[in-house]
């Protein structure tokens, strides 16, 4: 099974988050910004998980 490299923030809905890029994602994959996630203390607001470093994908 294949994580889902989500293409926008999901809190500000407009940080562009390319599958090389740097983002933020917790163990359901709710996907954010790094300036988001610092904004909400690496804490996911969805499920209260740590939001991680998502491992960038080549092409």
């Amino acid at each position: 099974m294949a994580l889902e490299m989500r293409t926008r923030c999901e809190r500000c809905e407009s940080a562009p988050l390319p599958p090389d890029g740097p983002a933020r994602i917790c163990s359901y994959e709710c996907t954010f910004c790094e300036a988001c996630g610092t904004a909400m203390g690496q804490v996911c607001p969805n499920c209260g998980g740590e939001l991680v470093a998502r491992p960038r994908r080549a092409g």
